[in-house]
């Protein structure tokens, strides 16, 4: 997928722990770690929302599109 999560840079940035985040979203730690780990297909605005209002920033702090590398196949 050509969306990266940089969600730990972030939360690094703010000095907040997975277990905090979770908490104060409301979001298990699993689903948390899903998204943290870029395995998440999808992700809620309302979670987004909830993310960027904890962390104090912007969706674009978080999210990055990366360019996929062409492998040889046509898409």
């Amino acid at each position: 997928m050509a969306i990266r999560v940089n969600l730990d840079v972030m939360m690094a940035k703010r000095k907040i722990s997975v277990t905090e985040l979770a908490r104060k979203v409301d979001i298990t730690m699993a689903n948390l770690s899903i998204l943290k780990n870029n395995k998440a297909k999808a992700v809620r605005f309302t979670t987004l929302d909830a993310i960027c209002r904890v962390l104090d920033c912007q969706p674009g702090d978080i999210l990055e599109y990366v360019e996929e590398e062409d492998n040889g196949r046509d898409i």
